[in-house]
């Protein structure tokens, strides 16, 4: 039997690692959280005291950390010193290209093939095992990667090597955080001129205007009934998740001398949303400080 070391098992890792479990594997899972401990091993996943002790005897080690530096410190400290060199070691945080390529290099020197394989499609996916990875990795690893990835995901990519996963998450992420302002914007003005959202919702859905985030994920209630629009905005993608992915794409481009003047505003308005008590919800509710609403914590 495959055994899988999972560290991290938050709103995403915790629905990836059951996904591993349902597949058949042995699942050493690990987490700060006792709650987050308790859903895993409600799914299947065994218990480890430590991610040390997770990594032990492990075919694979998946991470799915909160930012760079976590995963320069759980590898440096807990990972590479404890897990057998055969491991195949994949980290699904979304951080900064620089700290993937510095932890596929510390990876590399120490004996290991490393994979950064970083998601997109939000917790719902997560939870059905239908996410999208973008994969940095040398090519000789993929096949490797892509079948270890497999009970969590509906489509895996190689983006090119270390740190291409990386690069295409945050370029990705920033057409997204774009996309929904934009779709935001129209329904708050549609609003204004006396257009029913549900209306708008069916011209422009087959206009276009047609896009993954009116589509998919619309922000107006009713329209798409998995949408987080529905349940008060809880769940989803959280605002400060969106802000920080803005973050990394907006300082990428500044190391890289690229302009995103789009970018930037859009990190700029989920900062605003952010600061206003908006960071829990959905990003898609920065519809309502479109509108003129102070979110809602209720």
């Amino acid at each position: 039997m495959t055994r899988v070391a999972f560290i991290g098992l938050g709103n995403m890792g915790g629905g990836m690692a059951a996904n591993q479990a349902k597949a058949g594997r042995e699942v050493m899972a690990f987490d700060l959280s006792a709650t987050a401990l308790d859903k895993a091993a409600a799914a299947g996943c065994a218990r480890a005291p430590s991610a040390a002790e997770a990594v032990k005897d492990a075919d694979a080690v998946i991470t799915m950390l909160p930012a760079g530096p976590h995963v320069r410190q759980v590898y440096a400290e807990q990972i590479l010193p404890n897990a057998p060199r055969s491991a195949l070691l994949i980290d699904s945080s979304t951080i900064d290209v620089e700290s993937a390529r510095a932890v596929a290099a510390e990876a590399k020197a120490a004996g290991f093939r490393f994979a950064d394989a970083p998601v997109s499609g939000g917790t719902a996916a997560a939870d059905a095992g239908s996410l999208a990875f973008m994969v940095g990795c040398d090519e000789a690893d993929f096949a490797e990667v892509e079948a270890m990835i497999a009970p969590m995901s509906r489509a895996t990519i190689r983006a090119g090597d270390h740190g291409a996963g990386q690069a295409a998450k945050i370029c990705n992420n920033m057409v997204l955080g774009i996309s929904m302002i934009g779709v935001c914007e129209a329904f708050a003005l549609a609003e204004k001129l006396g257009l029913e959202g549900e209306r708008f919702f069916e011209i422009a859905s087959k206009s276009s205007g047609q896009c993954w985030s009116l589509t998919s994920y619309c922000p107006f209630p009713g329209p798409v009934p998995a949408a987080p629009s529905n349940r008060n905005y809880e769940g989803g993608f959280a605002t400060a998740m969106m802000l920080k992915d803005l973050k990394l794409a907006q300082e990428a481009a500044a190391k890289a001398g690229a302009a995103t003047p789009l970018g930037a505003t859009a990190e700029g308005l989920y900062a605003l949303f952010d600061r206003l008590g908006g960071g829990s919800k959905d990003f898609s509710a920065i519809l309502e400080m479109l509108r003129g609403n102070a979110p809602s914590r209720a």
